[in-house]
Formats: structure tokens, C-alpha cells, sequence
């Protein structure tokens, strides 16, 4: 039998990615799509490509369902479930950043939801806490050299497209402020610091400081990151350190050559390389911030909780061109 999903703030981006996903995935039936502000507006109206894939109406009531995708503004998500606590039998997956850093809410602990480091914990819970998209980009970018005690001020630039900010317009978000463009912003004090940091230092002996410069693109959706580390190994054996750390997570790529955004575009994938010069090495990572920084992610989380194959549902081709 088929378990019934709903979807909270299904008019943003990341619910629209989700009603995408989930409307081929096999063991799941798309039931509530939940907005106050487009209540009564069929999501295709809102999103034409979803015209032949979802003719469901956005509701602002709810009704039961199996699991409850959360896809809410920041800080939005706890004052929702203050109102409306789900039963514990309902798996909830926050995509805000309500619950990753403290993870408690009334009887549920949120588990952080990164796959590659907290499979079995996933596999358990009722209740995660879906990473951020830039979080998720730089951690899989630095910790298989965190497991080896390898990171103490790391240095990280990051660009992110413009779907990274969210449909509430914004000065910079305009397509003639946007377009042919790129600025810095919240430099050294960007909100995923702090969740990159947990993560990392729970592998790490050593307490890790991270520089990060994120910038905005002039591009719809992707980030890539570059990371600069001090590392006295060979290249060859920081490739085989990734390679052994990754080689049971099938949406992690590490690769020899140079990569590009390109190759992880509409994909839950990210893809890894590494450079060495001297006694530095810049890793480099690659995902779509909607999927895998998202939408994607928190789809794998669910097959994992549910026991189902992580990739089920994900099978999807890079945007080349």
C-alpha cells in the first residue's frame, strides 16, 4: 500500500520540487498540498510545468496523511507544529532550519538529516531535520578529511543560484539586478556556519574554524563551493580517503577530473574533486541547491526511514544543456 504525503508551503520552491518528485515515485500518493496564501489555485496554475504532472488544489486545511513534508520559511516550521503537533505515528521532515541545530520538539528529537554520516540514525527516526543547501555542499566537501583529523581553518567560497533565496522578491533578486552579476553577502557570518561546524567537529578532534565567503549567481539553481585546507599528504591518498569514506553512498561522486555545476543540475547528486599545490589542496563540490541541497535530499531521507532503496525515485538526468 501506497503512504500518503503531505506537503506544508507546497507553492515555494522546494514544495514544488517535492510535488515534482513525488508525483512519479513509486510507493507514495501525493494527498494535501498545503497554502494559506494560494489556498483554492490548482498548483499547476502556479507552476505550468506541472500541468500533466499534478492537477491537485492548494488547501489550507489539513487532512491525515503517512508523512509530512514541512517546506516553510525559516524559523517557521516550530511555530507551525506548536499549533498543529502531528500525531508520532506521522514522519515529519523539516527542509527549514528550525530543528538542525537544536533538535528537540516536544516528544520528537529531529535527527540531522545527512545520509552519508547518519544513515542508521535516519533509518530510525519519525522526525528530520533536512540540511541546508550550502551546509550540505561543504560538508560532504570536508568530512572524510574531518573523520581523519585533517581540518583546522578551512576556507570556503560558495555561489549559489538565485532559487537559493526563495519567491519572496527581494533588491537582489531581480532578474535586471541578478542577471550578468555576482556580489559577496553575509560574508564570514552565513546562518549554515554553525550547522557545518557541528557536523564537522563531532568527526574532527581538533575544533575546526571555518571562513566562508558565499556569493550570489547569475544563474537559477546549483552551488559550487571550493574549499582551501592545509594538507601535507599525497593527492593520491586524500583521492582514496574520499573515495573509502563515500563508497557506500550512492548520490556522492568523487571524481579525477574537473567538474561543473552542470553535471549535478536537476540531480540529487554531488560531485567531489580535489586539487593539491604544495602543502594545499582546494576541494571542490557540486549539487543542485533544490535537490540535493533540498527537495532531493529530503526524498532520500524518506526512503531511508521507511526502509525503501535511497534511491528510489531519484533516478534523474543532469540539465547538460
Amino acid at each position: 500500500m501506497k503512504k500518503s504525503v503531505g506537503i506544508i508551503g507546497a507553492n515555494g520552491y522546494t514544495g514544488s520540487e517535492l510535488v515534482r518528485l513525488l508525483a512519479f515515485h513509486p510507493n507514495v500518493e501525493l494527498r494535501l498540498l498545503y497554502s494559506r496564501s494560494n489556498a483554492g489555485i490548482k498548483i499547476s496554475d502556479l507552476y505550468p510545468d506541472l500541468e500533466s504532472v499534478c492537477d491537485l488544489v492548494l488547501e489550507n486545511t489539513l487532512r491525515p496523511v503517512d508523512i509530512l513534508f514541512l517546506c516553510l520559511p525559516h524559523t517557521e516550521s516550530a511555530k507551525w507544529l506548536a499549533k498543529r503537533l502531528a500525531d508520532t505515528d506521522v514522519l515529519i521532515i523539516d527542509l527549514g532550519n528550525d530543528f538542525r541545530l537544536s533538535g528537540y520538539f516536544g516528544d520528537r528529537e529531529f535527527i540531522y538529516g545527512l545520509p552519508e554520516i547518519n544513515f542508521s540514525k535516519i533509518n530510525q527516526a519519525n522526525s528530520i531535520a533536512n540540511p541546508g543547501c550550502f551546509a550540505t555542499a561543504i560538508q560532504l566537501a570536508l568530512l572524510p578529511l574531518a573523520k581523519e583529523n585533517l581540518l583546522k581553518d578551512v576556507y570556503t567560497t560558495g555561489i549559489t543560484g538565485s532559487t537559493g533565496a526563495g519567491q519572496s522578491l527581494q533588491p537582489t533578486t531581480h532578474f535586471t539586478w541578478r542577471n550578468d552579476n555576482i556580489s559577496a553577502y553575509k560574508t564570514l557570518n552565513h546562518q549554515h556556519v554553525d550547522e557545518i561546524l557541528k557536523q564537522v567537529n563531532l568527526l574532527n578532534k581538533e575544533e575546526v574554524e571555518l571562513n566562508f565567503v558565499p556569493w550570489r549567481g547569475d544563474f537559477a539553481r546549483g552551488i559550487f563551493t571550493s574549499s582551501i585546507i592545509g594538507c601535507d599528504l599525497e593527492l593520491e591518498t586524500i583521492y582514496s580517503l574520499y573515495k573509502d569514506f563515500y563508497k557506500d553512498s550512492p548520490f556522492v561522486k568523487v571524481s579525477e577530473k574537473s567538474i561543473d555545476m552542470k553535471q549535478v543540475v536537476n540531480t540529487n547528486f554531488c560531485v567531489i574533486s580535489i586539487e593539491k599545490q604544495g602543502n594545499k589542496i582546494a576541494v571542490h563540490s557540486a549539487i543542485d541547491n533544490l535537490l540535493k541541497g533540498a527537495s532531493g535530499q529530503a526524498v532520500q531521507n524518506m526512503n531511508i526511514a521507511n526502509g525503501w532503496e535511497q534511491t528510489l525515485g531519484l533516478n534523474l538526468k543532469p540539465l547538460a544543456f
